[in-house]
């Protein structure tokens, strides 16, 4: 029977629905059933998600939290995510990307030798004699008129300033210094300012340098088996200046 049933249905005219008359081409194609179909379909999907949101509202906890709730806004009716600081900067990304730790930390030694060497030759005195201070004198009342700060201090005018290396009158008449015109002093002082700028910028280099390998230090941490194992708990998110903080599990080793 199943047999004559598919064979009665070959031989079944098809019925085709018609195309829009002429008279009636003004009003537009002509709705179809397919074209129902979809329609339809588009109809009660739409009713569905609103019959969904309805329910979800209702049932909806008024004490209910999660993350996502401080992590977007809404901003003239469109939805975004808060943008969060990056993690790392592109200086830092590229040399992850491109160089091993043991290339980082050979530069951050090299940049530390350099900044301990110069720190050396400069002794960093104009940092001291830049800091505020105070020196009181007490004089005799009525003395304050005649009070003369270089006869007390027993030194030269232009040596003031200076909190240390301040020598005496005594001290400086039995140096026999060449006499140096304001030119040279000018030199020597660009020379120094130069050195100062050096020192901070291989100092910030140097924390760069630092940061970037302390990154790759917890990166090869987490990769271990055990950290797969017992994942670490983050403490504190990594910024660009300062790498991410873990706390790890301890295992005992045998």
């Amino acid at each position: 029977m199943s047999s004559w049933r598919k064979a009665a249905k070959a031989n079944q005219k098809t019925h085709k629905e018609r195309h829009q008359p002429e008279s009636r081409k003004h009003l537009g194609l002509l709705e179809k059933k397919k074209d129902y179909k979809k329609r339809a379909e588009d109809y009660h999907e739409k009713g569905e998600t609103l019959k969904l949101l309805r329910k979800r509202t209702l049932d909806k906890n008024p004490d209910e939290f999660y993350f996502h709730m401080i992590n977007s806004r809404v901003k003239d009716g469109v939805h975004h995510e808060v943008e969060k600081e990056d993690e790392h900067s592109p200086d830092q990304i590229k040399l992850m990307q491109t160089q091993d730790i043991k290339y980082i930390n050979m530069k951050r030694t090299i940049e530390s030798r350099r900044i301990n060497r110069l720190q050396s030759e400069l002794h960093m005195t104009n940092i001291g004699d830049s800091t505020p201070n105070t020196h009181n004198f007490f004089v005799d009342e009525g003395e304050e008129k005649q009070f003369d700060l270089v006869k007390r201090l027993d030194t030269h005018l232009s040596l003031l300033g200076r909190k240390s290396n301040r020598p005496r009158m005594s001290d400086l008449k039995k140096i026999n210094l060449p006499e140096v015109d304001d030119e040279v002093l000018e030199t020597i002082k660009k020379k120094k300012n130069k050195t100062y700028k050096e020192i901070a910028t291989r100092i910030d280099r140097e924390k760069e340098l630092t940061v970037i390998q302390q990154k790759m230090e917890i990166k090869r941490h987490l990769q271990d088996r055990s950290a797969k194992i017992m994942k670490p708990k983050r403490v504190q998110r990594g910024t660009k200046i300062s790498a991410p903080v873990y706390k790890f599990q301890f295992i005992r080793k045998k």
